[in-house]
């Protein structure tokens, strides 16, 4: 895919910057974002989705321009997949329900289409008993196996991830990391947030580092984590390998 974005901030109410004026142009096919928590990484990802207004600037996803008016926008985000930091499940909804129910209201399938999808990617993703089962009843590795398959049960173009495991233990992490790397290796591009610097460094083509609502640096993964160039970078890094080495 092809991203690209002019001028890009955002900015809330109380006056406060969160995202400083950004431009990015380049070919991705899987991206994750690192950085500090706070500096705008999930605010980017969520503009990005077409779920947050910028507060300036352009955005386009392979030359289609990210739409002002609440019609287009529904027909942008119907190409993205998102999966949330806590799943976004319904918690009233059993774990195929939660991904029938977008299929039949959002992208137009009948409801034996929908369930015979649903039950496909439960089984794919180890989860073919666990179907009827709400989310309170699944162990967080599950819900998050939920939400990847309700996020690619309409087979978008584009997958977006915000800190997917960031509430998992790391058994449920790896499990979560290796469905998306999966992803990958069958050609589904993806944007991640992330705190998996491993995840970051060897399963993602590129790498993008935001710190304080900047964009401090861009490139391979290789030369991001190899060779920061910026004192930010380096600390980001120094400090969280401290107690990895």
């Amino acid at each position: 895919m092809k991203l690209e974005f002019h001028g890009l901030s955002k900015q809330f109410d109380q006056g406060r910057m969160i995202l400083q004026p950004m431009d990015f142009c380049d070919e991705i096919h899987t991206l994750a974002i690192i950085g500090p928590s706070g500096g705008g990484k999930s605010t980017l990802l969520r503009i990005i989705g077409g779920l947050l207004p910028p507060s300036s600037g352009t955005l386009s996803i392979n030359g289609e321009e990210l739409p002002k008016e609440e019609e287009g926008l529904q027909r942008y985000r119907k190409k993205l997949g998102f999966v949330f930091q806590q799943g976004g499940l319904f918690r009233h909804l059993s774990a195929r329900e939660n991904i029938v129910l977008p299929l039949t209201k959002v992208h137009g399938y009948s409801e034996t289409e929908a369930g015979k999808r649903a039950d496909e990617l439960l089984e794919r993703f180890g989860l073919g008993a666990d179907g009827h089962k709400k989310p309170a009843a699944l162990s967080g590795g599950q819900q998050q196996r939920v939400a990847i398959a309700r996020a690619i049960a309409a087979k978008p173009g584009i997958l977006l991830l915000d800190e997917p495991t960031s509430a998992l233990d790391p058994e449920y992490t790896t499990e979560v990391l290796d469905i998306v790397n999966e992803l990958k290796e069958e050609g589904l591009d993806f944007i991640i947030v992330t705190h998996e610097m491993g995840f970051a460094r060897h399963a993602c083509e590129k790498a993008a580092f935001l710190c304080e609502g900047k964009l401090m640096e861009y490139g391979s993964s290789s030369e991001i984590f190899d060779a920061p160039k910026s004192e930010q970078l380096k600390n980001f890094l120094g400090r969280l390998l401290e107690w990895n080495m």
